[in-house]
């Protein structure tokens, strides 16, 4: 699909997208809790559907009710298949396939697109050391495993991905049967364990997080046959753009993003701040509009996205339209994404007129030359689409997205809801 986008004046109100990141941790929660949940807000992207398909492949039962709630009954881990699909989706690869090993039934782990070049030799590594029996090719899918899991006392690296340490934390605290701990080095994106930790607290779990450095998960009485309700948050990370949509673009109103999450992405705000946009941050609303002497007023800044390393492409649109040079730490962390963000960004922004150079971990934007508006690719790449979107608001001329539905992954209403706020596209 493509999708053109003339450049347009925006306003109007938008309610966020649900946050997947949210969204398969409530599902993951309700696979092990024995009894029902029901889950308010539930997310409808590719990897929120990817998650429900898994959960039902693993034992429980999946309905959707009248009011849009997913309802899910589950008694174990009790595999109905010898495969799970996780689609693109690397939060869902990382996280069920521990919570699938608790089954003693060989099962294969599986996913499509650029998940199957995506290295997932941290299984290889630590699962022997659990009991479990793994086999991947060549540290990369498709995995066979077969457990039961048997939780004890490990040390991890946490460098490549915090995903990883979700998907133990979440088959540990099903399994022990007495206090184990797992002690971490190098942790990225401490966010989303707090996240993983407050979901895991909602269900009952009992994790204690020694300053990210080891974490002693102990046996529970956990709330057998008790119902639960979890409402999924709004998403920072597809909020991201909309924010920044209205820094570039035209003052609009974005409601439905927790001020107080613990969700990483939260810190767009540091940087749109930073920016010298018009902003005003209240606890159902955020207010966004360019700064009030004009788009040339955005200044460059200098931010830190090592554990938000999904900002990337949104700041990249943000700093496309500062005066400046904007300096972004972490590139790092962007190599084993749904693409190589760091050279995607780099050369689809070069289409557009916008130089990017990438020096060791840096990020360095060149802004306030202009955009042109041109044909770029997303590159199956959802957040790239996104931030081309954006960047095309104040460009001069048109500009063409060619396989645009890349934003299905994650935000499948991103267009209509371009469209809602005055963006002339189609």
């Amino acid at each position: 699909m493509k999708v053109l986008i003339k450049p347009s004046v925006i306003s109007g109100t938008l309610i966020a997208p649900t946050s997947k990141s949210s969204m398969q941790r409530a599902c993951a929660a309700a696979l092990l809790h024995s009894g029902g949940t029901a889950i308010f807000n539930p997310g409808k992207s590719n990897d929120d559907l990817a998650a429900l398909d898994i959960i039902q492949k693993l034992g429980a039962t999946v309905s959707v009710n009248d009011s849009g709630e997913v309802q899910v009954a589950a008694s174990g881990i009790q595999p109905v298949s010898g495969e799970i699909n996780c689609g693109e989706s690397g939060l869902s690869i990382r996280m069920f396939t521990p919570i699938a090993a608790l089954s003693n039934q060989q099962i294969v782990i599986n996913g499509t697109g650029s998940l199957l070049k995506r290295p997932m030799d941290f299984f290889d590594a630590i699962f022997p050391q659990l009991g479990i029996k793994v086999e991947s090719n060549k540290g990369m899918l498709p995995i066979k495993i077969k457990g039961p899991l048997q939780p004890k006392d490990i040390t991890i690296d946490g460098s490549l991905s915090s995903q990883f340490l979700t998907g133990l934390l979440f088959a540990f605290a099903k399994a022990a049967t007495q206090q184990v701990t797992i002690t971490v080095t190098n942790l990225k994106s401490k966010p989303y364990i707090d996240l993983t930790l407050q979901v895991m607290q909602h269900f009952g779990y009992n994790v204690e997080n020694n300053n990210y450095e080891s974490f002693a998960i102990k046996p529970i009485n956990q709330l057998t046959n008790k119902p639960i309700n979890y409402t999924v948050e709004g998403d920072w990370s597809g909020g991201a753009f909309l924010l920044v949509a209205g820094a570039i673009a035209g003052k609009i109103v974005v409601k439905g993003l927790d001020p107080f999450s613990t969700q990483a992405d939260k810190a767009i705000l540091q940087a749109i701040i930073a920016s010298g946009a018009t902003i005003s941050v209240e606890e159902k609303q955020i207010e966004i509009a360019p700064p009030v002497t004009g788009l040339s007023a955005l200044k460059p800044f200098h931010f830190n996205a090592t554990d938000c390393p999904d900002l990337f492409p949104p700041l990249v649109a943000l700093a496309a339209y500062c005066n400046g040079t904007s300096v972004i730490e972490g590139v790092g962390r962007l190599a084993h994404k749904e693409s190589n963000r760091g050279l995607t960004l780099q050369e689809e922004f070069a289409k557009m007129g916008v130089e990017i150079i990438l020096q060791d971990d840096l990020m360095m934007i060149k802004g306030g030359q202009g955009l042109k508006g041109a044909t770029v690719h997303s590159r199956h790449d959802h957040r790239i689409a996104m931030a081309c979107a954006v960047a095309a608001l104040k460009a001069e001329g048109e500009t063409t997205i060619e396989e645009a539905e890349a934003i299905n992954k994650s935000y499948p209403n991103f267009y209509d809801d371009l469209i809602k706020i005055g963006v002339i596209l189609k």
